[in-house]
């Protein structure tokens, strides 16, 4: 019994090593093809190398551009928070009340920058929101 047990953890570790791995290995794949800098050939080589030498190009791949890999996925994450702000502040409006909106459409009727018909159209829209 304690024999079958030893062998379940054992057959778990090596599962859970070769699911890393091509957690690993998909990451540098993505990375590869994500870095805009890195040229045509020294993409091919990278993968030709990933494909046929697996673990070491890996480690190869980690020790060589960690560091800059982890700059990419940080700036893609930044440009990613950047559209989902300009998004919701796009859906949200431009943040003013509908009584703020009102009256910033009254002061340009007073002015004469927009006609009574303008106003009206402005007043519907702001108390529609």
């Amino acid at each position: 019994m304690a024999s079958d047990f030893g062998t379940f953890i054992i057959q778990m570790l090596w599962i859970f090593i070769f699911v890393m791995f091509f957690f690993v290995w998909f990451m540098i794949l993505m990375d590869i093809f994500s870095d805009h800098k890195l040229g045509g050939v020294a993409k091919a080589l990278w993968i030709i190398f990933l494909i046929l030498f697996p673990p070491i190009t890996a480690l190869i791949y980690l020790i060589a551009r960690g560091g800059s890999m982890n700059e990419r996925r940080q700036a893609q994450y930044k440009e990613a928070a950047a559209a989902q702000k300009a998004y919701i502040q796009e859906v949200a409006g431009s943040g003013q009340s509908a009584a703020d909106q009102i009256a910033s459409a009254k002061a340009l009727l007073d002015n004469g920058t927009i006609s009574q018909e303008e106003f009206d159209k402005l007043k519907a829209k702001a108390l529609a929101s």
